[in-house]
């Protein structure tokens, strides 16, 4: 495994990157869809286009920014209330019902766009943003990351995780497309063989603790939530 620190790539960016510690926050969600179908628990993980001024070339969940059309989306089954209850918490103020939900609507989106998985079942509605409306039922909130100051880009992403048969889920059914390549359903007790930024290293351990600890990931689990502050990185918990 080649671990990529942001710190590091932050501070080896050029001064008109674009970059300072007032770029602003964007809201963002990523999902990590795990089969436990064989031996061992396997995660989707794919590699970012190398065009991205956003951690190009390497290997991450599907996710992305929440969008304002997040906000609107239909879906069939809500999530837990302990899952809603963590995301609406936090340091800073308490962010809104409607946001939180739209946070795990994205992650359901990004799944979708980034690797041709729907979690939920498909309709037909005429205009949809989706052709299917998304079950929130089974996520669980994994972990939360501010990333660094010093970045292009700068997001607060919330992670989630989902169990493919939970979901009604084929894995075998995944699709490549230009915001992810090389689709690979790893092992989260080896990925030695990627290149991945330091936090997507840091979440995957905590996953694997978190599984250790008790297979069905709980919702009610405490959530990690990693920022830095003062130039020093921080680990707490919500």
């Amino acid at each position: 495994m080649t671990v990529e620190p942001l710190g590091a790539r932050a501070r080896s960016l050029p001064a008109d990157a674009g970059s300072s510690p007032t770029v602003r926050t964007r809201d963002a969600a990523s999902i990590m869809l795990l089969d436990r179908s064989g031996k061992d628990v396997r995660v989707l993980m794919g590699k970012r286009h190398s065009a991205h001024v956003f951690m190009p070339d390497l290997y991450v969940f599907p996710g992305g920014r929440r969008d304002p059309g997040d906000h609107g989306l239909g879906f069939s089954g809500d999530l837990h209330p302990a899952v809603l209850r963590s995301l609406r918490s936090g340091e800073g103020r308490t962010i809104t019902e409607t946001r939180a939900r739209a946070l795990a609507l994205a992650a359901a989106r990004e799944l979708y766009e980034e690797a041709g998985v729907a979690l939920g079942r498909a309709h037909e509605r005429p205009g949809a943003a989706l052709p299917f409306l998304p079950d929130l039922t089974n996520l669980r909130y994994m972990a939360r990351a501010i990333t660094p100051p010093g970045l292009p880009r700068r997001f607060d992403t919330r992670f989630f995780a989902v169990f493919t048969e939970e979901a009604g889920i084929d894995p075998s059914r995944v699709l490549e497309s230009q915001e992810l390549q090389d689709l690979q359903w790893i092992d989260v007790n080896d990925f030695s063989s990627l290149r991945v930024p330091e936090i997507t290293a840091i979440i995957l351990s905590d996953l694997r603790n978190g599984l250790e600890s008790d297979p069905s990931l709980p919702p009610e689990r405490t959530v990690p939530f990693y920022f830095t502050r003062h130039g020093r990185f921080h680990r707490t918990l919500l």
